[in-house]
């Protein structure tokens, strides 16, 4: 099991998005404004959609890491640090999904 963790790709994501890079596909996202990165992470969703329908375990693997990573990007640019949506799945934990959902609907 490897010991990565997706606070050490946010680190990652903010440290090239930073960059200028020319070479840098974070930094070529980021540049492109929050437009580009919305369309690549909703592609990104739909390629993890189609991959767990086709019970295609490489690709959702695949496809999983590429959706975790270009949300990391979104959230970067948006100022949303990953401990704030740790902590709002935290939040969520108390109670019972279908519990939790409910109450967002009467808001």
């Amino acid at each position: 099991m490897t010991e990565f963790t997706l606070a050490e790709l946010e680190r990652i994501v903010a440290r090239r998005a930073a960059s200028g890079d020319a070479n840098s596909w974070t930094a070529k996202l980021v540049a492109g404004g929050i437009g580009k990165a919305a369309k690549k992470l909703g592609e990104e969703a739909v390629e993890t959609v189609i991959a767990s329908l086709a019970q295609d375990r490489a690709a959702v693997v695949a496809e999983s890491a590429d959706l975790l990573y270009h949300l990391l990007v979104v959230l970067h640019m948006r100022g949303v640090a990953l401990d704030d949506v740790l902590a709002e799945l935290e939040g969520r934990t108390a109670q019972t999904g279908l519990q939790e959902k409910a109450a967002r609907s009467e808001e």
